[in-house]
């Protein structure tokens, strides 16, 4: 597995030093608009995989000379735009698909031609460019057939018209950090030599540890505050226990991170982190809006912002930790999270429950999991917390309590869910 470990600036770099890693950074910023621009579009998706092509062009361009900007940055550059418009383009794939699906005046076999353009890379940057489509004999094959049931042309326009209406092309203004190759660092005397622009020089920046990686590494850039901050890639080991060999139900609170189906709760304090940073993220959105017209900084706001963040993010990560030490799992089931919902009860209710951390937690627990060779599977959701574990009925929850008032059965509502949630796996899983 891979994860990202990252290490800090030591003290303040000096202003002199820092400016030359923003003009990277500035450098940076404006490779990546220019291949958004030239290579985003519908036009371009032909030229997108494998990416050669798009260097080459870049290569020809004569921007790195103008911009008089070293190679190690320049094609790192190149190539981290070139991924972000593949993404894009999964986005938009995934948004027709999304649409697709829930359109009711499409037939089944208009459905299925769709998914298959989308499906295919050449057969869908073909009807966006409309050309004709011309894929692998086994390919065309099934192209063909398919056709033969639909109307192409009305299909190709709607593909066509979706595609425009969501695809957007990117663009960047922050120029608040880089990637380097290993050939634009080394480390030593307790820090990292960064290459600048000037031929066979580096700047010095020390670090508060002496970890060295061989990797391409990121670095971000907190010019205000006179640090920067190293991403490097690195390969961790599975781990395997002989001795988790226990089956766990969980359910995901707001104010309780997790409580088990044995009832055993791990991170109670949470609830009193995020509403914390749920009132001052509101006292300061007022003051903000207030004083707008003043225009008043935000650079304290954002400082204090990140250490509210990391505090909240190390406080799950240990919680995290001590539920796959005491728990010891080998199988971890937990109810497919809905999708939050715009509107509610009240903006200060809103508000705390947009800075609720499920996201991130649900994607520490699965990396933290993989880590262990623990498994963790999603079970059905709906109405899992207001049936009854014991008997299945439909029960009443009150105050944080389920009672149930066809067999009497009584517990927190958090425990009921979670012996729900075990229950559904496990059957799922014998059935």
């Amino acid at each position: 597995m891979c994860k990202t470990v990252r290490q800090y600036s030591k003290g303040v770099i000096p202003e002199r030093d820092m400016e030359k890693l923003r003009e990277i950074a500035e450098d940076y910023r404006k490779v990546k608009n220019y291949v958004y621009a030239r290579y985003g579009s519908i036009g371009s998706l032909s030229k997108l995989y494998p990416g050669y092509t798009v260097q080459n062009e870049m290569t020809a361009s004569g921007l790195r000379s103008d911009l008089e900007m070293p190679s190690v940055y320049f094609y790192l550059a190149v190539f981290d735009a070139l991924g972000d418009i593949k993404a894009q383009w999964s986005r938009t794939k995934s948004k027709i698909l999304e649409l697709v699906g829930k359109h009711e005046g499409l037939s089944p076999e208009e459905k299925h031609y769709l998914r298959f353009l989308m499906k295919v890379n050449n057969a869908f940057e073909a009807v966006l460019n409309e050309k004709e489509i011309r894929l692998p004999k086994e390919l065309q094959k099934k192209q063909e057939e398919l056709a033969s049931l639909v109307d192409t042309e009305k299909l190709h326009r709607y593909l066509c018209r979706q595609a425009r209406k969501y695809h957007e092309k990117q663009h960047t203004s922050a120029a608040d950090g880089f990637a380097l190759s290993e050939k634009a660092y080394r480390y030593g005397d307790h820090g990292i030599y960064i290459s600048i622009k000037e031929k066979r020089k580096r700047v010095f920046v020390p670090l508060t540890d002496n970890n060295e990686y061989k990797r391409q590494l990121y670095i971000r850039l907190y010019p205000d505050e006179g640090k920067l901050e190293v991403r490097a890639p690195v390969d961790v080991a599975v781990k395997s226990h002989k001795d988790y060999t226990n089956v766990v139900g969980i359910a995901m609170g707001y104010h309780t991170m997790l409580t088990t189906d044995q009832g055993h709760r791990y991170g109670e304090e949470l609830g009193r982190y995020q509403t914390e940073y749920a009132e001052w993220m509101r006292r300061q959105t007022g003051i903000y809006n207030r004083n707008r017209k003043d225009n008043p900084g935000r650079e304290k706001y954002e400082a204090r912002k990140r250490r509210y963040t990391s505090q909240l993010h190390s406080y799950i990560n240990q919680e995290l930790n001590r539920f796959l030490r005491e728990e010891k799992p080998e199988v971890v089931y937990m109810a497919k999270l809905p999708k939050p919902y715009g509107g509610g009860v009240s903006r200060k209710i809103n508000h705390s429950v947009s800075m609720w951390q499920r996201g991130y937690i649900r994607r520490r627990l699965e990396l933290k999991c993989s880590q262990q060779s623990v498994e963790m599977a999603e079970v059905f959701g709906k109405g899992i917390s207001s049936t009854c574990s014991s008997c299945g009925a439909k029960g009443v929850k009150a105050d944080g309590i389920f009672r149930c008032p066809l067999c009497g059965y009584e517990s927190e509502e958090k425990v009921n869910t979670a012996r729900n949630v075990k229950k559904r796996g496990t059957e799922d899983e014998s059935a």
